[in-house]
């Protein structure tokens, strides 16, 4: 019902930036939350920031409150995740998903992308 299509991974130094997007299609209204999530090697998949399209509410993990900030553009159907300050510890498999209503910090979203790579060397 929604096709998420990620694009802008990469590779960066520590301290750079880096700009996610994640443009979405098919039923969108039926999805009123989008979210940024990450897996490490070796870890579960986390939470990283959530916003909802009607009330542009936001959400941020504490680990990258204050460095990263998620954006829209709803003519685009498009989400951002701008990343600045980038930390080694940043590098994950980053991914976009959504979810029609409920809870909005949980990685229970009902539709993914298909994750893009980002590598912040030190």
């Amino acid at each position: 019902q929604v096709q998420l299509v990620e694009s802008g991974g990469g590779l960066v130094q520590a301290g750079g930036s880096l700009r996610l997007s994640c443009a979405a299609s098919g039923r969108t209204f039926s999805s009123n939350i989008m979210g940024w999530f990450r897996q490490a090697p070796g870890k579960e998949r986390e939470f990283v920031a959530a916003l909802t399209w009607s009330g542009g509410s936001t959400y941020y993990a504490d680990s990258v409150k204050g460095r990263f900030t998620i954006s829209r553009d709803n003519a685009k159907n498009t989400v951002y995740l701008q990343m600045n300050s980038l930390k080694p510890e940043d590098t994950a498999v980053y991914y976009c998903a959504a979810r029609e209503k409920g809870f909005v910090v949980t990685v229970h979203y009902d539709y993914w992308g298909q994750g893009t790579q980002v590598t912040v060397s030190s």
